[in-house]
């Protein structure tokens, strides 16, 4: 555009000002545009040197874009924390536990709140006694296809076996379910995959993992279940009043007496040495867990139950530790 102070030469003086002023108008857009291209590579920079701390000096090549807004600013995704490694914190804690010589042990861990898990150690143990919860627990599955509910007997049954560890009433609702049959149809259903019912009457050899101990809990406490809320309640009743003098395992990392379980304990004849093993469901700073200890070897009751306990702390440990820690850290 021309100045006001223009004056009215002839046209050839304003044919020979064109040109100039051309160029000096081609000058500065071309200014205009280095100097918006420099700004996006600042914005640009500033806004990866975040995610990329190696290369946050280098400028965007050809295919790079930018997200940027009206305003020009640069468009930074969110970065994501990265998630607990549960398994290496319960490795890490487990391995702080003291063992007898030659016993060994597993562990499992469910918050059901955050659904976070954990487990230690894939070996099978004997159940003993703790499969008197999968025992009820296919009972109350088959009455439920039956559309019937447990008969008074049954019921009395049920109660001796969870509150007291009857072994007899144990025997009987091993033979209604079916035996191993029974059983392992019903744990097929529940999800478990490495328990194996004990041969004939021998319920109590049962094979079973940590993993699959934790996966039978969330059939009796979780939400995603087999069993009806009915058959939960009830399970989890029995579980909540087992008499005093079987109130040791994983209640040892409760709240108080906050948790429901069921223990289990067997002296192997072939060799002297016992299986200790207990399960359930504990509160531990208003949170509630699922845990499951599987032990073998030790060479006496006290002495498993010892193990069962320090093992039931260390890997509740592992959750409510950690996530102090890292809460401290953010």
């Amino acid at each position: 555009m021309e100045s006001s102070r223009a004056t009215s030469g002839s046209r050839r003086a304003r044919r020979r000002d064109r040109p100039r002023r051309r160029a000096l108008l081609y000058v500065s857009l071309a200014t205009v545009a280095v100097v918006g291209a420099t700004a996006a590579g600042s914005v640009y920079v500033k806004a990866h040197a975040r995610d990329d701390a190696v290369s946050s000096a280098a400028s965007p090549g050809p295919s790079s874009s930018v997200s940027a807004s009206a305003s020009g600013e640069a468009s930074v995704e969110p970065v994501t924390e990265p998630a607990v490694d549960r398994d290496a914190l319960l490795s890490s804690a487990m391995a702080k536990v003291t063992l007898p010589s030659g016993a060994k042990v597993s562990a499992a861990v469910l918050d059901l709140d955050s659904g976070d898990s954990a487990t230690y150690g894939d070996a099978a143990f004997d159940t003993a006694s703790i499969v008197k919860v999968d025992i009820l627990a296919t009972l109350l599955l088959q009455a439920q296809d039956a559309g019937r509910h447990l008969t008074a007997t049954e019921k009395a049954y049920a109660t001796k076996m969870i509150e007291n560890s009857d072994n007899t009433s144990a025997t009987e609702l091993w033979d209604v379910i079916g035996k191993a049959d029974g059983l392992d149809a019903a744990n097929k259903r529940f999800g478990l995959t490495s328990t194996e019912g004990g041969d004939g009457p021998l319920w109590g050899l049962t094979q079973t993992t940590a993993a699959d101990q934790l996966t039978l809990l969330q059939q009796v406490f979780g939400d995603d279940s087999k069993l009806s809320a009915a058959s939960q309640a009830y399970v989890q009743g029995l579980m909540k009043t087992v008499e005093s003098d079987q109130r040791w395992g994983v209640s040892a990392a409760a709240d108080g007496s906050q948790y429901a379980l069921k223990n289990g304990w067997l002296a192997r004849s072939t060799t002297g040495l016992w299986d200790v093993n207990s399960i359930g469901r504990v509160t531990v700073g208003g949170t509630d867990y699922l845990v499951a200890v599987l032990s073998k070897g030790t060479v006496s009751q006290a002495k498993g139950i010892s193990v069962v306990e320090a093992a039931a702390k260390a890997a509740l440990g592992s959750f409510t530790e950690g996530d102090s820690s890292a809460s401290a850290s953010q």
